[in-house]
């Protein structure tokens, strides 16, 4: 396993990102860079980060390429999944991510539109441009699940791969967008077993955070930070660390360098009383 944070700022020097990230015994990141930056400013991360021993997990491409939204149109969100797939493959991150995108007012919302049939199938024509576009060698084209649109469990996860039919689409996994009920809250490990189980090796990067139920009424189930919610981390480190030693973890969505630390102490607690090395 290989454990792995977000940056928080943007880093200036390649070196000291990739030795900052090493002596907080990080090795794994993702790509601190836009994806529009020069490649040769890409690529002076990707060394320093191959110089450290981090892996690059994932190019985020983070735009909606199924309409025009607040982050701007369809078509500039199209060469922008293009271009992170083709700077994936470039340097040998693991993957490029996006989500699918939502039909409503925000690129990232819920929708009535989203989880439907038709929407489904324009996910798997879009799918089809951006990989057929590039067509990856090493990496890999991830859609990061989402409570509101797909993928948004297993079933969803599994037709997208089945319809997409593309060597270059790989599984993005993030489990706490995917509890979404009381039942999956407390069951989460079954969920989590099922899961890596099933996709195993097409799983090429997974995200780091907690849920936590609140009791109000009707249904609130919130995002905290690892340690502080229900996940199964023991069940998620082991059944990951089954299908590669070289997963990548990554820490996300935190404010502080002291939220960092304290989560990977977790994380690093948990793993070592599960016998999986980070």
């Amino acid at each position: 396993m290989r454990l792995g944070a977000m940056h928080l700022q943007e880093p200036d020097d390649p070196d000291v990102w990739a030795r900052s990230l090493a002596a907080k015994g990080y090795r794994a990141a993702a790509l601190p860079r836009d994806v529009f930056a020069s490649m040769d400013v890409i690529r002076g991360f990707a060394r320093s980060a191959s110089g450290s021993d981090i892996t690059i997990a994932e190019v985020g491409a983070w735009g909606n390429v199924l309409r025009d939204s607040e982050r701007g149109t369809r078509t500039e969100a199209m060469e922008r999944a293009c271009r992170a797939l083709f700077v994936a493959d470039e340097i040998g991150a693991r993957c490029a991510v996006n989500i699918a995108g939502s039909l409503g007012s925000s690129w990232d919302g819920p929708d009535e539109q989203n989880l439907t049939e038709e929407t489904h199938a324009l996910i798997v024509d879009t799918t089809r441009q951006i990989i057929d576009s590039v067509k990856p060698s090493r990496s890999f084209y991830t859609l990061e699940p989402m409570p509101w649109m797909y993928p948004c469990d297993i079933a969803s996860q599994r037709a997208l791969i089945r319809d997409i039919d593309r060597t270059g689409f790989g599984v993005h996994f993030d489990p706490v967008n995917m509890i979404l009920s009381p039942q999956m809250y407390f069951g989460n490990g079954v969920f989590l077993r099922e899961f890596i189980r099933e996709f195993g090796p097409l799983i090429k990067a997974v995200h780091a955070k907690d849920t936590l139920l609140e009791g109000k009424l009707t249904v609130r189930i919130i995002e905290v930070r690892p340690g502080m919610g229900r996940l199964n981390y023991s069940t998620l480190l082991t059944e990951l660390e089954a299908v590669s030693t070289n997963m990548p973890l990554l820490i996300e969505h935190l404010k502080t360098e002291e939220d960092y630390t304290e989560s990977a102490r977790y994380v690093s607690d948990v793993a070592a009383r599960a016998g999986v090395p980070l």
